[in-house]
């Protein structure tokens, strides 16, 4: 695997200082930049690609949380910060990890082992064919879990929720977990017949029983609905 690539975002140059010292002792880390402030940070991901983001938080004119809130496509991030509890929030936002300053090396080395297995799991899923591919013309779908391809019906799918890297394909006689994606899902099972109505959802559309509120009942479960999904559900189920 090829060193990641890593950002250092911080206002204070002994913790950029001290972080270039660390990522320079780990040969599978690679330093691209070492930015001040947010807005630095934004030129330089807009001119190479990052793997790995060191995020401090609380930085003047935007926040470490605000300036993550503003990306689309998000690096791997481990926040590094003095201020203990912003962690939650951090972790709300799939931050890898959360290193309170002063940190140790080896605690640093830590972090960096979960963000390395992280980035080798995505670039697993990029590297190999689909988990999940829907034969032309066929009423089912071939889904990879647990070293075997599983001839799944399209009948049978209840809903598939995300789980991370992976998804879980939910069918009368039990649960698949297959490495994938919703996005990469949405895309291939059929339109007419599925509709993504969260961001952790794709249901059947005709396993929907009943809309209760912002909630769908498919059986004996309740799924919620994505507000960004409601006006959709509705047009295309109800």
């Amino acid at each position: 695997m090829k060193p990641a690539r890593c950002l250092v975002v911080d206002d204070e140059e002994l913790a950029r200082t001290l972080l270039q010292n660390y990522i320079g002792r780990l040969t599978n880390l690679q330093l691209i930049a070492s930015c001040p402030n947010p807005l630095e940070a934004m030129r330089v991901l807009q001119q190479q690609p990052v793997d790995l983001l060191f995020l401090d938080i609380q930085m003047p004119e935007l926040t470490g949380i605000e300036f993550l809130r503003t990306l689309r496509s998000k690096p791997v991030v481990i926040f590094t910060t003095a201020y203990a509890e912003f962690a939650l929030e951090g972790y709300a936002l799939d931050v890898t990890d959360y290193l309170l300053k002063p940190f140790s090396f080896e605690r640093f080395v830590l972090a960096c082992n979960k963000a390395i297995a992280l980035l080798q799991a995505r670039r697993a899923i990029a590297a190999e064919p689909a988990a999940a591919e829907l034969a032309p013309g066929k009423d089912y779908i071939l889904v990879k879990a647990d070293h075997k391809v599983h001839r799944v019906k399209l009948d049978d799918i209840l809903f598939v929720q995300s789980m991370r890297e992976y998804v879980a394909f939910y069918t009368p006689s039990g649960r698949i977990i297959s490495l994938n994606s919703l996005k990469s899902l949405e895309e291939t099972l059929p339109a007419e017949r599925f509709i993504r109505i969260h961001k952790s959802y794709i249901v059947a559309i005709d396993k929907i029983d009943t809309l209760e509120g912002n909630l769908v009942h498919i059986g004996k479960e309740k799924l919620p609905i994505g507000a960004n999904y409601r006006e959709a559900v509705v047009r295309k189920v109800f």
